[in-house]
């Protein structure tokens, strides 16, 4: 379905202080990662100096956020923001955007806003990218990724977004995606090949660390179970193989994994990357 080359990016957050930041960036670079990306919330250091750190510490590497949660700042703040990161990386910066999980509603109410309904939250999206879009002019165009399950959001991101993240639940079948696929690309219309599409990997290997399984709310056994796109397993070959059906069947060439298992996907990305 796609002939994009793959690139993979890393999840993660800084929880060690600036040093081990630094260092994971740059290990990040050396392994071949396009990018580091970074997930938004309150529990969280704040997810713009935080990459802005990274991207000074690092040569090309790309950096991007994963997303924010749009509830949590006004849409023209957000869209400042990431214009104003892409303008001082030099244009590394991808602006990842999405409605916001659940959780969302506890910082909202620390925050003193509102969390807003579904459609609320989802036009905080799409004005948000309209800002960027405004501010960038005609000089710059940053890369703008949505995170998209449902048809709405498919919709908004089959619109306005370069990147598109398949916000597939984690026990979603090969069939469910598809069809994501299909009406994302539907929506697209003349766009849809220019729209890059991608997917996240929670684990590689068998081995679910606790947290993991909390987030995703299944163990390892039962992702095994329903051939779960959120786990990636096998010797180096077999992965690789895995991830070029996924591409082929998909168009998924975009490939983001929790930071925990950078180091574990290494070797797929030197046989992927850029092929």
């Amino acid at each position: 379905m796609s002939d994009r080359a793959f690139r993979f990016g890393v999840v993660a957050t800084p929880t060690g202080g600036p040093d081990e930041w630094i260092a994971s960036a740059r290990r990040a670079e050396e392994l071949g990662y396009s990018s580091l990306l970074m997930p938004d919330g309150l529990q969280l250091l704040a997810p713009f100096p935080s990459l802005a750190v990274a991207a000074s510490a690092t040569k090309d590497l790309r950096v991007g956020t994963f997303v924010l949660a749009s509830p949590l700042r006004p849409p023209r703040s957000a869209a400042w923001e990431g214009h104003s990161l892409s303008v001082l990386t030099g244009g590394r910066f991808e602006f990842g955007i999405g409605t916001g999980r659940p959780a969302v509603r506890e910082f909202t109410e620390s925050l003193g806003v509102p969390f807003g309904t579904a459609a609320e939250r989802l036009q905080q999206v799409a004005d948000s990218i309209d800002h960027l879009r405004e501010l960038d002019g005609t000089e710059r165009r940053t890369p703008v990724l949505v995170a998209a399950g449902g048809p709405n959001a498919l919709a908004v991101a089959a619109d306005k977004a370069d990147i598109v993240t398949l916000a597939a639940a984690p026990l979603a079948s090969r069939d469910e995606v598809a069809g994501m696929v299909r009406t994302l690309r539907n929506a697209a219309g003349d766009r849809a090949d220019a729209i890059e599409l991608a997917m996240n990997l929670f684990v590689v290997g068998t081995e679910v660390p606790p947290w993991t399984q909390s987030f995703v709310g299944a163990d390892a056994a039962t992702l095994i179970e329903h051939d779960s796109l959120v786990m990636l397993r096998g010797s180096t070959t077999e992965m690789a193989d895995e991830l070029q059906r996924r591409r082929d069947a998909l168009g998924v060439s975009y490939i983001s994994v929790n930071g925990a298992f950078f180091e574990q996907l290494a070797p797929v990305v030197e046989r992927l990357a850029g092929r």
